[in-house]
């Protein structure tokens, strides 16, 4: 997509696209359109509210967006224009800001008149328009910066879109070496640089429990260590995110949902586009981000139910499920992390238990922390785009759930209770004990039913969150 801050008039088949709040309908409609009279009954710009109008050989769009709109309000709004209505585009796109739009509303429109550009259509014979090579021009009344937010928002973009694809795409091509050649790319981009350790680097490196959980798969493990380093940073930020293909549930088979199991590294999908993200725009920070890639499937290799296994911690681990698998490659990859790199903030990103889908639905992440300030960064960074999270304790009495007769630890408490908690504080003893560490269980917002697919799919949750926080740290 050709985005420009050069107005584009005098096209035929041109679509201009208006956005109106609702509190200031009447006023951006008399500075957009002077000479054309919308009665309200049919345009009252209250949110999700769209109207048509002709003017010679323009086509003229309205997309009301309520009162006071927020980020995510606005890039949805601006996301069906593409999705549902691109058989309507003929030619060229004028998006027209009045100056009641700030820089983060325009940013948002943007960003998701981008996504309406997606589609889950990978493998039909006849897919859906492309709209790749669409030429759209962006004007605002007011001195917003236009082309800052312009690049921005193409890069936020184009950073949500892989992580769509990431966990949309099948399992028999979104494999471990599918995600570390992913990352092999990120090379090309400025102060990056990239290793991915095979199986056997893997032992040497005393990755035990992660290389216990890919021992059923016939597809390689990928350790995949991406550091980016900004020559003007002064915070250093460790980012892990769990990368299970799929998940077959092991021996301890999934009885129920398992065609949707290609979605269980939405972590993965999540720090590496956010990755992507803040390297492209050159965020001033280090940052060093660990995925463990492995599936979890079965056969005569696979880890049993009752073994005991180790961990580049050096804690010894009971197996009590092997569908408790993330938490295990988690572990390695937290203690990589703490142990090789002196970072200021540790954050995990999962989609670890449904047991947070029970607490929670699919409205927000449950978030864990051992740091209140931390804690607190997050949700409000969250708030500000839409992507929420909200805390559940980490108190000891929970962490003695999880405790062992006969090693150091066991994977899984085997209740019916308080599992996302349990899993975190499992989590927790592989972090030696950084004073600043942060689990998001995203299992509820990764993947789910919305609007713009007819099957779940991918929601790329965390990728603007990891970079708002980031942003408010600086």
């Amino acid at each position: 997509m050709k985005l420009s801050t050069k107005r584009i008039i005098n096209t035929k088949g041109l679509l201009q696209v208006i956005p109106v709040k609702e509190d200031l309908r009447n006023e951006i409609l008399a500075k957009q359109l002077p000479k054309q009279k919308v009665n309200p009954l049919l345009f009252s710009a209250k949110k999700d509210s769209t109207y048509f109008l002709e003017d010679e050989e323009k086509l003229i769009l309205l997309v009301g967006l309520g009162k006071n709109p927020l980020y995510q309000t606005i890039a949805s709004c601006f996301r069906r224009i593409l999705s549902k209505n691109g058989e309507l585009i003929s030619g060229c796109v004028q998006i027209d800001f009045s100056e009641e739009f700030e820089a983060e509303e325009i940013e948002a429109a943007l960003v998701g008149f981008q996504l309406g550009n997606y589609h889950l259509d990978f493998y039909k014979k006849e897919r859906k328009k492309s709209f790749d090579q669409l030429e759209v021009g962006i004007s605002s009344a007011s001195d917003s910066g236009l082309v800052y937010i312009k690049e921005r928002a193409q890069k936020i973009a184009h950073a949500k879109i892989e992580a769509f694809k990431l966990v949309d795409l099948p399992p028999n091509e979104l494999t471990p070496s599918y995600l570390g050649n992913w990352a092999i790319q990120l090379n090309k981009i400025n102060h990056v640089k990239v290793n991915v350790y095979t199986q056997e680097q893997a032992k040497k490196m005393g990755l035990e429990a992660f290389l216990a959980v890919s021992r059923g798969s016939a597809k390689a493990p990928q350790f995949i260590v991406i550091e980016y380093r900004h020559p003007q940073a002064d915070k250093h930020l460790g980012l892990v995110g769990k990368g299970v293909t799929f998940d077959t549930g092991g021996l301890n088979v999934k009885t129920q949902g398992m065609h949707y199991m290609k979605s269980d590294m939405g972590g993965a999908a999540a720090v590496l586009a956010a990755t992507q993200l803040i390297a492209d725009l050159e965020i001033p920070v280090n940052l060093t981000t660990i995925v463990p890639a492995v599936e979890n499937a079965i056969d005569k290799d696979a880890y049993l139910p009752s073994e005991i296994i180790g961990s580049h911690a050096g804690l010894s681990i009971e197996v009590v499920d092997t569908d408790a698998e993330g938490r295990l490659i988690l572990a390695d990859g937290l203690s990589y992390l703490t142990q090789n790199y002196k970072v200021d903030t540790l954050i995990d990103m999962a989609t670890l238990t449904g047991s947070s889908v029970a607490t929670f639905g699919y409205e927000c992440g449950a978030l864990f922390s051992n740091d209140d300030n931390l804690s607190q960064d997050i949700q409000e960074a969250g708030k500000l785009i839409g992507e929420k999270t909200w805390p559940l304790p980490l108190w000891e009495a929970y962490a003695k759930e999880m405790e062992s007769e006969i090693a150091d630890i066991r994977n899984y408490h085997g209740k019916p209770l308080a599992g996302a908690i349990t899993a975190a504080t499992f989590l927790q003893a592989f972090t030696h004990k950084h004073p600043s560490w942060a689990h998001l269980d995203i299992a509820g917002v990764a993947f789910g039913d919305g609007e713009f697919s007819k099957t779940k799919s991918g929601t790329a949750f965390g990728v603007h969150l990891l970079l708002k926080f980031i942003e408010k740290q600086l």
